[in-house]
């Protein structure tokens, strides 16, 4: 579903050597039945896979391989996909190790890597003298007051000054990237400064959101849970993206992200992450975009790439 595209301010502005842009998208017509929220825990390929997945058809993924590809070579600019459903144990991948732009959706890499490095600190180490409230929960988590403010504000309405303030936090790139291999990503490439001009893959950001869904993550419980939350309450306008592949009923997380690539052709990345959780299916999504002509064009690509790709996996069995 096309989504009508509102710039409603636009603050481009050099930072090492990435562009960091803030645009509004209007939240246009409302899929209805789909739930943005914290998605709830799976129990692995087996759990949950009920009547519906052992009547779906055998999984054609050279059949989908072909639309998506015939698809994408309709639309203006690049894109990858990688989905898996954790519950089916089905996974599809199409340029899911190809690079792109990372733009906003390397805020969540950013919040992931700091809780994973203050988890020592929140059972009782110090750790860049921040303060701790325990009656607020805080201890759980080793972020301070101010410190969980800013989280909200970055995956929530996407804000660059907090992602700014985090990335620092976090060590800037070499921190990430530490925690990433704690992560097993493979691909992402933190930029030393300018988080935005980062670059990863689709198959990396699948990773990533792993790790958020995972009981095998080295992120502690509290921390994934506390992620998926912030990412199942993004403002309406943030809400496109992957969440095109909810179906009625079916929560959603997920995180977004878009800027203008001027080195790349004056063209847009546009790129979104997530999950989508319902009663047979838990899906992690992540679709990205490089070199649209505009950021509407890109947002097409995605929520139809997204689409196509987890209601193949959804009404196929292994």
């Amino acid at each position: 579903m096309r989504r009508h595209i509102i710039a409603l301010a636009v603050a481009a502005g050099a930072t090492g050597a990435g562009l960091t842009a803030h645009l509004l998208v209007s939240d246009g017509p409302q899929r209805k039945g789909v739930v943005m929220g914290a998605t709830e825990p799976t129990g692995g390929p087996a759990a949950g896979r009920g009547a519906a997945v052992a009547k779906a058809r055998p999984f054609d993924q050279a059949g989908l391989r072909r639309a998506v590809r015939a698809y994408l070579g309709r639309r203006p600019g690049k894109a990858g996909v990688m989905a898996t459903d954790l519950r089916t144990g089905l996974s599809f991948g199409e340029n899911e190790k190809g690079d792109f732009v990372s733009a906003s959706i390397m805020k969540v890499d950013i919040l992931a890597s700091l809780i994973l490095q203050r988890q020592r600190g929140a059972s009782g180490q110090a750790h860049g003298g921040r303060g701790l409230s325990p009656a607020n929960g805080e201890r759980d988590l080793g972020l301070s007051a101010g410190e969980r403010d800013l989280a909200s504000q970055m995956i929530r309405e996407s804000d660059n000054s907090a992602a700014n303030a985090l990335y620092s936090d976090a060590g800037h790139g070499e921190g990430v990237r530490k925690a990433n291999k704690r992560f097993g990503m493979t691909d992402t490439r933190p930029f030393s400064t300018s988080w935005g001009s980062s670059w990863t893959s689709p198959a990396d950001q699948v990773r990533l959101l792993t790790n958020l869904a995972s009981e095998k993550s080295p992120i502690e419980v509290s921390g994934r849970q506390y992620i998926l939350g912030l990412m199942g309450t993004v403002v309406g306008e943030q809400a496109w993206g992957i969440s095109a592949a909810a179906r009625p009923g079916e929560k959603v997380a997920l995180k977004n992200g878009w800027t203008p690539v001027h080195d790349q052709g004056n063209g847009w990345a546009v790129n979104s992450i997530g999950r989508i959780t319902g009663r047979d299916h838990d899906f992690l999504v992540a679709v990205c975009s490089g070199d649209s002509p505009t950021m509407e064009a890109g947002v097409a690509t995605v929520e139809h790439v997204s689409d196509m790709v987890v209601d193949a996996l959804r009404d196929s069995r292994p």
